[in-house]
């Protein structure tokens, strides 16, 4: 009874939404029958963990895919090409979660050199000023618990990562093997400018505008593939928490947990939007003129 009347669902259904929307201004999610705890302070102690990884996933992506790409399309048709090709169709053929496991399988048991579980060893003990434990450790001045934590991090995020590497590296080859085409990149090489100018000042900046929008897209969905990721590495993330209330049918940290993911993914979008704004300069000029 107490429970129905904390949740208001004798009201009518308008009512009720309205005094979720009321709470939701506060940042009051209510309190998470699981933890019994209120869900901000659950979210506080778990989404570090999980932006963290999927921030770190996506410094693999960006910087693994994009010059894997850039390099297959300077040496289109040769062995580099086909080689990098078949390894981004390997990349994009499974789920993250799939990865997960082999990569696991691989490198921390039959050739154990990752650990499979967890942030850290436990012997560190490191404040938690912002919840990022490379960033904490930095701010500690430990160098050898910010390596370890690196160490933990780089499987998961890597796991969480092969896909859009995969995806990345076969955009942007793409959009640079039409942009090899164009007039303006053929005069360039009518004036002899290197092979590595061309690739990186000419080819490279106007075909990652296109590639942006995919990879941003990828850069979000990561926190969805975060769930089973974060469950084969026994990740203490968000969506490990998710999980556990899903499975409890914590009806308030459901909610919070889903509103928390749908608000990053919008905030996601917005930054791939306004970064293709300022690498392009046509929608600049074009929002300019159209004001």
């Amino acid at each position: 009874a107490n429970l129905r009347e904390a949740l208001h669902l004798d009201d009518p259904v308008v009512v009720q939404y309205g005094h979720f929307v009321a709470d939701l201004l506060r940042g009051d999610l209510g309190v998470s029958l699981y933890t019994n705890r209120p869900v901000t302070l659950d979210i506080a102690q778990f989404l570090p963990a999980t932006l963290e990884l999927v921030l770190f996933a996506g410094v693999l992506m960006v910087g693994i895919g994009l010059p894997l790409g850039m390099w297959s399309a300077r040496y289109r048709g040769r062995w580099p090409d086909h080689l990098i090709r078949v390894v981004s169709l390997l990349g994009v053929s499974a789920p993250s979660f799939v990865w997960a496991v082999i990569l696991m399988l691989l490198f921390a048991f039959f050739l154990p050199v990752f650990p499979i579980a967890g942030r850290i060893t436990d012997s560190f003990e490191i404040t938690r000023v912002t919840g990022f434990l490379l960033i904490d450790t930095l701010l500690a001045r430990n160098g050898a618990a910010f390596f370890d934590a690196l160490w933990h991090i780089f499987l998961p995020a890597f796991a969480l990562a092969v896909s859009g590497i995969g995806q990345a590296a076969r955009l942007t080859r793409a959009n640079m093997v039409e942009t090899y085409d164009r007039p303006y990149v053929e005069m360039a090489q009518a004036y002899g400018f290197s092979a590595r100018r061309i690739a990186a000042k000419y080819a490279f900046k106007p075909s990652l505008i296109p590639s942006l929008t995919i990879i941003g897209l990828d850069f979000a969905a990561m926190l969805g593939n975060a769930f089973l990721v974060e469950a084969v590495f026994a990740w203490p993330g968000l969506s490990r928490y998710g999980v556990a209330v899903i499975l409890r049918k914590d009806l308030n940290a459901i909610i919070g947990t889903v509103l928390i993911i749908s608000a990053t993914f919008l905030i996601v979008n917005l930054i791939v939007d306004l970064l293709i704004a300022f690498l392009n300069p046509r929608i600049r000029h074009s929002e300019r003129g159209a004001s």
